[in-house]
C-alpha cells in the first residue's frame, strides 16, 4: 500500500494526482536529451500500485501497444490505488528499431544493474533502486524475438500458488511455466518479493490486434481484481479458462532451406500430425516436419527460411485446464 504522498524520481505524486515524469539517465551523441515518460495515476482511495511496462526490448512493439491503449482508454486511472505506466523502458532500442541498447547489450539480462555500468545496466539500476520499490504487482509485455510468433500467453515461474492465481486472473489463452532467468527484471522483482506476470504476444517489429486486446483484456481483469478498475469499465467476460502449459519443448529444423508452414500458433495437434516441410531452392529436397507429439503450439518461427537446428515450433508435452479454484494438481 502506498503513504499519502508518492515520492518518485525526486517527483510528490499526491492521492488523486496524475503526473508524467521523465526518467532521464543519458543522452544521444548529439547531447539531445532521452527521456523515458513514466505516467502516473494515482486514485484519492488508497489500494495497491501496478507497475505496467513495456519495450524492455526496444523491437517489441505489441507491449508498447498494450499500455498505450491501457493509457489511451484511461484504465490506468484507478478508483483506488495507483497506476504507473512506462510503454518504453528502452527507449534507445525503440529508436534503432532494435532489441538490445547501443551497447549491445540486452536490458532484460543486466538486472538489477550498476551504477557506473555500462548504459543498460544503469538503466536498470536507476529503474530499480527509484521505481521498482513501489510497486505491489508488476505486468511486464513482450513479444517472440525475430520472426518467432507466441501464441498469447504469461509466463510464470513453477510452484508459486500467489502468481498462478495472478495468471488465472489475467486469463491469457496459456499460463507457461517457465523458470526466472538471473539478471533479469522477472527475476530481480521475485528477489523483491513482488508478484510479476511476464506477457507474451506475437512477434518484434509488428503489430497484432489480437495480441493486443488479450494483454488489455488480462490488465483490466487483474485490475479489476484488485479492485482498482474504475466502474465505467467492464472486465471481459472469460469464456474459457487458461491452459496450463506445465512442460514445453523446442521442434528444431531437421534440414535447412525455405520453410513452409501448414499450422498456425495457439493450435492443439496430435502426435505425427504434419506441421511444416522444409525444401531446397532447387525443387530437389522436401522434407516433412511431423509433431513429436500431442500438444499445444505456442510459438511458431514465420522466417521464410531456416537453418538445420533453428527452432522452428514450440510444442507443450504436458498440459492441463484448470478450474480457478482447482490448484490440487501444482
Amino acid at each position: 500500500m502506498e503513504t499519502d504522498i508518492l515520492e518518485i524520481l525526486n517527483e510528490k505524486i499526491g492521492p488523486g494526482e496524475r503526473k508524467t515524469i521523465n526518467f532521464n539517465i543519458a543522452k544521444l551523441y548529439t547531447s539531445t536529451e532521452v527521456d523515458i515518460p513514466v505516467i502516473i495515476e494515482r486514485a484519492s482511495k488508497p489500494g495497491p500500485t501496478v507497475l505496467l511496462t513495456a519495450g524492455i526490448h526496444g523491437d517489441e512493439i505489441n507491449g508498447v501497444e498494450i499500455v498505450r491503449q491501457v493509457i489511451a482508454k484511461k484504465i490506468n486511472k484507478p478508483k483506488s490505488g495507483t497506476v504507473i505506466c512506462i510503454p518504453i523502458l528502452n527507449i534507445f532500442g525503440f529508436l534503432n528499431a532494435d532489441r538490445a541498447f547501443p551497447d549491445g547489450r540486452d536490458l532484460n539480462r543486466v538486472f538489477p544493474g550498476t551504477k557506473t555500468g555500462s548504459l543498460a545496466s544503469r538503466v536498470a539500476w536507476h529503474f530499480t533502486k527509484e521505481i521498482l520499490p513501489h510497486a505491489d504487482y508488476c505486468m511486464d509485455f513482450h513479444t517472440g524475438g525475430a520472426s518467432r510468433f507466441n501464441a498469447p500467453q504469461v509466463r510464470i515461474r513453477p510452484d508459486d500458488e500467489e502468481l498462478l492465481k495472478l495468471a488465472r486472473i489475467f486469463n491469457a489463452p496459456f499460463t507457461v511455466y517457465s523458470p526466472n532467468i538471473e539478471k533479469s527484471y522477472r527475476s530481480t522483482c521475485q528477489k523483491m518479493g513482488i508478484p510479476t506476470l511476464l506477457f507474451e504476444g506475437g512477434k518484434s517489429l509488428d503489430s497484432n490486434k489480437h495480441i493486443v486486446k488479450n494483454g488489455v483484456d488480462g490488465v483490466m481483469r487483474v485490475l479489476n481484481s484488485l479492485e482498482m478498475l474504475r466502474d465505467t469499465f467492464k472486465s471481459s467476460e472469460v469464456k474459457t479458462n487458461t491452459v496450463i502449459i506445465e512442460k514445453s519443448k523446442w521442434i528444431r529444423a531437421q534440414k535447412s532451406g525455405l520453410l513452409h508452414n501448414k499450422i498456425d500458433c495457439n493450435k492443439f495437434v496430435v502426435k505425427g500430425e504434419f506441421l511444416a516441410t522444409i525444401t531446397d531452392p532447387f525443387g530437389t529436397m522436401r522434407f516433412k516436419v511431423l509433431s513429436p507429439n500431442d500438444g499445444y503450439i505456442i510459438n511458431v518461427n514465420q522466417a521464410p527460411i531456416v537453418h538445420q537446428g533453428d527452432a522452428i515450433f514450440h510444442i507443450s508435452t504436458v498440459d492441463s485446464t484448470t478450474n480457478p479454484e482447482d490448484t490440487s494438481e501444482h
